[in-house]
């Protein structure tokens, strides 16, 4: 915790912010409920730790109680967010289909109390730490979502450490995103079509190209045994060259 307290105050001073507003603490042991209209914000960015574990005494502090830490961050940021408030959350993409009640439940109320309108799907290694593929969920707060638009980013290479994500990466987004564009990278699920139950959001992209059939095994084998007499062949003339 104080290293990251360190590197965050560090991080605001090279950007240019002299003084800035951090506080060390637990933001977890907040009651939710507790939380007033003068504490809450306009717009919060955020990239909750995923995999964490915390106490009973604080999972007791959420409506939808999890162990998931980073379950109980996205509660604690809708309701710390002003009505028209703007969240950008980065969260593992399991979370749109895990099939557990605290899943489910927190989807219904993301999507209920929010307008969730855009999810960008990014590949693996797109942050590092995070072992699972994660995605970015856009919302503003105060009316339900109707329709979600994704995203399916493709960079072309393997993300990680040499390789990091960087503005180039991401320019078709932004610029599909001001419109909500629909392309083979992009598409909207709409709320009324989703299942009520599970309210299972998870990436499937209907517009991506067709791959190819694959071919028959008798096609593979004659593919097969035609390329053997072929190098038999040539194998014959090198060595009557020799």
């Amino acid at each position: 915790m104080s290293l990251a307290y360190i590197i965050g105050i560090m991080n605001m001073i090279l950007h240019g912010i002299e003084a800035p507003n951090i506080i060390q603490t637990n933001t977890l042991t907040e009651d939710i409920q507790g939380i007033q209209e003068k504490d809450r914000h306009d717009v919060i960015l955020a990239n909750p730790p995923f995999g964490g574990k915390e106490r009973k005494e604080i999972k007791q502090n959420f409506t939808i109680q999890t162990g998931e830490t980073a379950f109980l961050f996205l509660q604690h940021f809708i309701k710390s967010l002003r009505a028209g408030g703007r969240g950008v959350i980065v969260i593992k993409n399991t979370f749109l289909s895990n099939a557990d009640n605290a899943s489910r439940a927190l989807r219904q109320e993301l999507t209920s109390s929010c307008n969730l309108h855009t999810v960008l799907d990014c590949p693996g290694g797109t942050f590092l730490g995070a072992e699972v593929k994660t995605v970015v969920l856009f919302f503003e707060k105060g009316k339900p979502t109707e329709r979600v638009w994704f995203y399916q980013l493709d960079p072309g290479r393997n993300m990680g450490k040499t390789n990091p994500l960087n503005d180039d990466d991401l320019k078709e987004f932004v610029a599909f995103q001001s419109s909500f564009k629909e392309s083979e990278r992009s598409w909207f699920v709409e709320m009324k079509d989703v299942d009520q139950d599970s309210f299972d959001l998870s990436v499937k992209n209907p517009n991506a190209p067709e791959e190819e059939p694959l071919r028959e095994p008798d096609v593979i084998l004659k593919e097969i045994a035609d390329l053997d007499r072929e190098s038999a062949k040539i194998l014959a003339v090198i060595g009557e060259m020799l």
